[in-house]
């Protein structure tokens, strides 16, 4: 049974304590990722003069934003896969078909080298 693991992290200068069952290194990373975020739109001019309201907005437009273009990108990626998937497929039948040839070939060439000394 998983029991809830506290972490303390730091995002916007507060410290926040937060419960979860993942390990503390991946509360770390989130908080982080979090904290970078508020950080770079704070450096934008303007930013700060804006309302908290708005302030939490763009935050979470942003981290929207980084979200769904992952998951473009993890779509795109997935495309690639299946496509490859399929070139590789095609080209191991094609490898096969060749091996198959090539075999047939040296078949029928040992047959003619066999009947060639018969004849001699």
């Amino acid at each position: 049974m998983n029991s809830k693991r506290y972490t303390e992290v730091l995002i916007d200068g507060k410290i926040y304590t937060l419960a979860g069952n993942e390990d503390e290194s991946y509360i770390h990373r989130l908080a982080g990722y979090v904290n970078e975020m508020i950080l770079t739109l704070k450096r934008q001019e303007g930013f700060s003069k804006q309302s908290a309201e708005y302030q939490n907005v763009m935050i979470e437009l942003n981290m929207a934003d980084d979200y769904f273009k992952a998951r473009e990108r993890i779509n795109l990626l997935e495309q690639q896969k299946a496509e490859m998937e399929k070139e590789t497929y095609s080209l191991k039948h094609e490898l096969v078909a060749t091996q198959m040839k090539l075999e047939a070939a040296k078949e029928a060439e040992e047959k003619k080298s066999a009947k060639a000394h018969m004849t001699e």
